[in-house]
Formats: structure tokens, sequence, C-alpha cells
């Protein structure tokens, strides 16, 4: 039974967050390490772009995730922290093989690649995004690959490319539920949009899992929130999340409630008896909230250490930097656990 929306906490305009919403400042020698390498070479992290809650426990891992094709997103969401213009068709044409061979030198098995939405660019970056996995693919065929994308304009032949670049997860969030579509994302998006992208997907590509992301706490009932997982369900999606949406800064959506920890579990059962592979829900949640316990539980029944992806090594910043040399060159990392909000 779904808990009463009663029972989940109101959000004040100036009130304190829930306890189960804090986490530890970031810190630590890893993640000053990772910070300092981030700069030297001039990327944009999704950790520190999207405000990510999760960032100190990621960095201190040694984990973190970077978008493709720049900083700049071509769209207006109303609850993403990321930069938004028009990069007017800039493309840094050497960051797919500077990517691929970043990653091919760390000791990871699975990646998420992600990117701003390109509105500027013809087919909306996919041959860039697919130019990089299947770099990635040559260099480490053993490297599980996720991609999380947006809705390419509903422009289906540039998902075709990104599907056909064989990547092992293919993911977009449809990020809210129907309702609150126009509320909270651009104008370009759409709830029916990123369905019909999720579901073009899969009919493309059957065995490669899809997953998507809902945000709560923006408005939504629980009703609506299980209309949706039901709609995601319908569409192919195996594998979903389910988190707090959390304001970035006073100029973007206000929190409406802070949803408790046990109706999150509740979603999570129900979820599992719609016959998702796997429902990761929790308030600290993102969209590649611990990615590869998730694909490798539901797929292959395999196991990675405690914590979440393999840590890289000490001296990987020096490694990076020997290998691409001054900032700038595009060289990004991934990892499963981290937040961008497609």
């Amino acid at each position: 039974m779904l808990a009463s929306t009663m029972d989940n906490a109101p959000a004040a305009r100036f009130s304190p967050k829930p306890a189960w919403l804090k986490v530890r400042a970031p810190g630590g020698e890893r993640y000053g390490e990772l910070k300092r390498t981030f700069r030297s070479l001039d990327l944009h992290t999704v950790c520190e772009e999207a405000h990510c809650p999760n960032v100190g426990e990621c960095w201190s891992q040694g984990v973190a995730t970077v978008m493709l094709l720049g900083e700049t997103c071509t769209r207006g969401c109303r609850f993403c922290a990321v930069s938004s213009g028009n990069p007017r068709g800039a493309v840094d044409v050497r960051e797919p093989e500077h990517v691929a061979r970043a990653l091919s030198q760390m000791p990871l098995e699975y990646v998420v690649i992600t990117m701003v939405d390109r509105d500027d660019l013809l087919d909306g970056g996919a041959s860039h995004v697919a130019t990089t996995v299947g770099r990635l693919k040559e260099l480490r065929p053993e490297m599980l690959v996720e991609t999380l994308l947006g809705d390419f304009g509903g422009h289906m032949d540039s998902v075709d490319a990104t599907v056909d670049a064989g990547p092992d997860v293919w993911a977009h969030n449809v990020e809210v539920v129907e309702r609150l579509q126009s509320v909270a994302r651009d104008v370009r998006c759409s709830y029916e949009r990123s369905l019909g992208v999720l579901n073009h997907a899969k009919a493309r590509s059957p065995s490669m899992v899809m997953k998507s992301s809902i945000m709560v706490g923006i408005g939504e009932t629980d009703d609506e929130v299980l209309t949706t997982m039901r709609d995601l369900r319908s569409v192919g999606v195996d594998v979903l999340t389910v988190g707090q949406y959390l304001r970035p800064t006073p100029k973007h959506l206000p929190v409406e409630r802070f949803v408790v920890p046990e109706q999150f579990a509740e979603y999570e059962r129900i979820g599992a008896s719609m016959g998702f592979a796997f429902v990761a829900s929790g308030p600290l949640v993102r969209s590649s909230y611990k990615a590869a316990e998730v694909y490798l539980r539901s797929r292959i029944g395999g196991r990675i250490p405690a914590g979440g992806a393999e840590r890289t090594s000490p001296g990987f910043a020096e490694a990076l930097r020997e290998d691409f040399g001054s900032a700038g060159d595009g060289a990004a990392l991934v990892s499963p656990d981290s937040l961008v909000r497609r």
C-alpha cells in the first residue's frame, strides 16, 4: 500500500533538509586530487555542474562523471544546474579519441558516457557519442558502457546511431510525471517524445538494457509516480531509478515535499512487481546511481567491489597529464555514481 502523501514531509522555503538527506561535506586526499586534475585538464564534471549530493562519496573513491560536447546545454530545464546557452556548433573533434584512451587505461569495469543537449548540431551530437563508444569498445571490449542521452529532438536516426554504437545500457530520463513536464522541463522536451525515444531504442536493439529516471518532490502525487513507472515499463525500460529532487539554486523550481525513505522503498517494491529488472529508489538516488551494480546484478549476476566502481590508481592524474598534455584536450573521466539530468 502506498504511504499517504500526508506522510511525506512538506518543504518549507527556508527549513533545513530532513536528516536522511544530509551528507558529509566533500573532502579527503582522493577528492582533492580529482578536483585538481579536473581543473588542470579544464574538464567540466557533472558532479559539480549538477550539484550532485553524492560528490564527496564518489570523488573520495576516485570516480566522477564528465559530459561530452562541452559544458553548455542548449536547453533550459527548470530543475537542472547545468549552464544553458548556445554553443554555436562548437565541437572538439578530438574528444572521442581522448575519452576512449583515458578510459581504456583506467581500472574500471563500467562507465557512463553522457552529454549536454546540443540542438545546435544537425544530429544533436549523436555521431560524436557513437564515435566515442565505438572507439572505447575497440580499446576495451570487456568494459561495460552506459550512455545517458537526451531525446535528440525526436530524430530517430540520431537515436539509431547511438544505439548501433553498441553500448551495454542505453538511458534517457523522462525526469518528472506527465503533468509536470511543461513546468519542469524545457519547452522542447515532452513526456510523449521521451517515451517514444525509449520505445524506439528498445525496438532497435531488444537485447540492450534500457534505463530511465524519475525525480520526486517536485509537485507530483504518488499515484502519478506509479503511472509514470507503468508507462516506462510499457515501452521496454528495464532499469529505473527514483530519487528526491533537490533545488540547485533559488532560481530553480522549489521542492514541494521531501519524500520519506519508506515511500521510496514502496516505489521499489511496486516497481519490482511491474517487471522492472532493477529499481533503485531512495532520497539520494540519482539517474546513474550505482549503475554498475544495477546492470551487473540484473543482467549477468556479476559483482563489483563494495562501495561502487573500482577505484582508480593513485597516480592516474600524472598519467593523464603525460598522455594528454595541456588543459583543454577534451579527455573525460566517467563512472556510474553520478548525477546528470537530461
